[in-house]
């Protein structure tokens, strides 16, 4: 049985003290030796976002943007699920179920909110209108942490399952990118009951898949896929996936070092012509910073790895009816066909000008305009 209560962000003063008075104390490392970010995000900047987080944020900032908004808690099974839930005023809006991923959080979704659910307001039509559920994974924010092994992304697909129909949603449909498309693609593999359909922005499909197609298209050539991913960008990943604990003292003693772990992903990961406040504002950064540091989930959030990485290339045949957006420069994108090798009931495929990883972050409008298109080829 599910079990739901309202929830309020609260920030105490005693939380913006220590946070000010930790990054007033840093102990800044040896600056990088070259000119750009290829040994890691450069301190001069770190230093100036530190700065202005110390003194010019509005440490409250993230508090009220959550808090404008339904909260509730779910306790399902073991697991304690923070979630927004947003009801369309259209009677007929679908149930959409929108999952983050790592080092994102529930603020990635905030400046979609209100197209999603009331789109006549934004250039839409009625018939494009969804009821929102928007959880934080579980480790991640405001939901609890695990207390024991085993909350993977099989775990996870099963809550959300759980959650949906607890709210009394029959029929829905879920959406999701980066581990949120991990966590969505794993619930269209053996769709439950009322599940109508997923899209995702992130998708992988077998290599030996690419190999078998025969002649490759230039595209196909450049994509260079899950092994070009892992040696150019994954890292981060392999600590976590293998020892997220390690990794977690200094990330939980050190605002600096959640800042540094998590900003540098969006320079990486972003369409940001060399700058990461080119593609998400300074503001919004810190908002989704702010949600790891408050509540203390370096560790727990970076356990999905330990738990799950290598679940994602088991590459197991999604049998849900799917649709997929590739935005540009998404860290491993994939051809129409390739996708197809795994996502056999696919329905939607189209690639969009600009963007990245952080899709609803980036392109608010491009990603409403695409969940509204994709789920309506799923309908």
């Amino acid at each position: 049985m599910v079990q739901i209560r309202d929830f309020r962000v609260e920030i105490s003063e005693a939380d913006i003290v220590d946070l000010r008075a930790r990054l007033e104390r840093t102990r800044w490392p040896d600056a990088e030796t070259v000119s750009d970010w290829s040994q890691g995000i450069p301190s001069a900047y770190v230093r100036e976002l530190a700065g202005y987080w110390g003194r010019d944020y509005d440490m409250y900032r993230v508090a009220n943007r959550l808090n404008a908004y339904p909260q509730f808690h779910a306790t399902i099974g073991d697991l304690g699920i923070h979630f927004l839930h947003v009801r369309s005023p259209h009677r007929d809006a679908r149930p959409l179920i929108l999952t983050h991923g790592w080092p994102g959080s529930v603020v990635e979704f905030l400046d979609v909110i209100g197209a999603l659910t009331d789109p006549e307001r934004f250039g839409g039509h009625a018939d494009d209108a969804f009821d929102v559920v928007i959880p934080s994974l579980p480790g991640y924010g405001f939901s609890d942490k695990p207390k024991t092994p085993g909350v993977g992304i099989q775990r996870i697909a099963e809550a959300w399952n759980e959650l949906m129909v607890a709210l009394d949603y029959r029929d829905y449909f879920a959406q999701g990118g980066d581990w949120g498309a991990f966590v969505t693609a794993t619930m269209g593999v053996k769709p439950a009951a009322g599940l109508r359909g997923i899209h995702v922005n992130m998708a992988l499909a077998s290599p030996e898949e690419l190999a078998g197609l025969g002649e490759l298209t230039p595209d196909e050539q450049a994509v260079g896929g899950l092994s070009a991913y892992m040696e150019q960008e994954g890292a981060y990943a392999v600590q976590q996936a293998t020892r997220p604990q390690t990794l977690g003292y200094g990330l939980a003693d050190s605002p600096v070092g959640q800042l540094a772990w998590i900003t540098e992903k969006f320079y990486a990961w972003t369409d940001c012509d060399g700058h990461p406040e080119n593609a998400v504002s300074r503001d919004v950064i810190l908002d989704n910073v702010m949600v790891y540091w408050l509540t203390n989930t370096a560790v727990s959030s970076a356990r999905l790895y330990w738990e799950s990485f290598s679940m994602i290339s088991s590459f197991e045949e999604i049998a849900a009816p799917s649709a997929y957006t590739r935005f540009p420069k998404e860290i491993v994108n994939v051809s129409e066909r390739w996708l197809r090798t795994r996502f056999t009931d696919l329905r939607y495929y189209h690639g969009v000008a600009k963007g990245g990883h952080f899709a609803a972050l980036e392109q608010p409008e491009i990603f409403v305009d695409e969940v509204r298109a994709g789920i309506r080829a799923l309908a």
